[in-house]
C-alpha cells in the first residue's frame, strides 16, 4: 500500500491535519475543508471519505469503508478504529415511498434524515457492518462483524447482530495499554528533539 507524501497531503487543504498521518494513494475525500484527522491516523485504499468528519487520535480505517459526514458529521474518537468494508452514514434517504430518492433529483421531492455518528473512543467495529445516522458508540464499544446498528450504544459492551444488541460486558485492560504507549510516544518525541536541537 502506496502512502501519499506530506506535502500533497498538506496540499489537499484538510481543515486539520496532524502528526504522522497515513492516507492511501488510492484513499478518496470529498470536502477535504470540512474533514479533520488527528496524530497517527491511516486511512487505507478504497475508502471514501466525505462531508463534515473527525478523526481522533490513533483512527485505524481500513480497505473499503465509506464515512459519510454529509452536513450533520461523524467523529471517530481515539485508537477507534472500522474493519473492511464499513459504512457509516450521518444522512440517509426516506425510502417509505413518500419521497423520491437519490441524488439525482432536486432536494423538494426528496427527504433525508440528517443526524450526527458519534463514535468513542476504543470503540473497534468489526468487518462489514453499518451504522445509520443519530447513533452514538459510548466509549469501548465493541461491534462484531456484519451487525446493523441502529441505537445507541452502553459503554464498555460487546455488540452483535441485525439489529445490533448487547450480548456482554467488554474489558477495560486497553485503557492501560493506553497510558504506556502514550509515555513511550512522549520519551521518543522528547528523545528526537533533543537531538535535532
Amino acid at each position: 500500500m502506496a502512502y501519499l507524501p506530506p506535502d500533497e497531503l498538506l496540499a489537499m487543504g484538510f481543515h486539520k491535519l496532524g502528526r504522522n498521518v497515513q492516507v492511501s494513494t488510492r484513499a478518496v475525500f470529498y470536502e477535504p475543508h470540512l474533514i479533520e484527522l488527528g496524530d497517527q491516523v491511516r486511512i487505507d485504499d478504497f475508502c471514501v471519505i466525505s462531508g463534515r468528519v473527525t478523526l481522533g487520535r490513533n483512527v485505524l480505517i481500513t480497505v473499503f469503508c465509506n464515512v459519510a459526514g454529509g452536513q450533520a458529521g461523524v467523529s471517530i474518537g481515539d485508537f477507534s478504529g472500522l474493519a473492511y468494508g464499513c459504512h457509516v452514514f450521518a444522512q440517509s434517504e426516506d425510502f417509505s415511498g413518500r419521497y423520491l430518492n437519490n441524488s439525482t433529483l432536486p432536494r423538494d421531492l426528496r427527504w433525508e434524515t440528517k443526524k450526527p455518528v458519534h463514535i468513542g473512543r476504543h470503540c473497534n467495529v468489526g468487518t462489514h457492518c453499518v451504522i445509520v445516522p443519530g447513533v452514538t458508540l459510548a466509549d469501548g464499544t465493541a461491534v462484531y462483524a456484519q451487525s446493523l446498528v441502529t441505537k445507541s450504544t452502553q459503554p464498555w459492551s460487546i455488540y452483535f447482530g441485525v439489529p445490533a444488541r448487547r450480548i456482554k460486558d467488554r474489558r477495560k485492560d486497553m485503557l492501560e495499554l493506553e497510558k504506556h504507549y502514550l509515555q513511550q510516544e512522549e520519551a521518543s518525541v522528547e528523545t528526537a528533539s533533543s537531538i535535532q536541537g
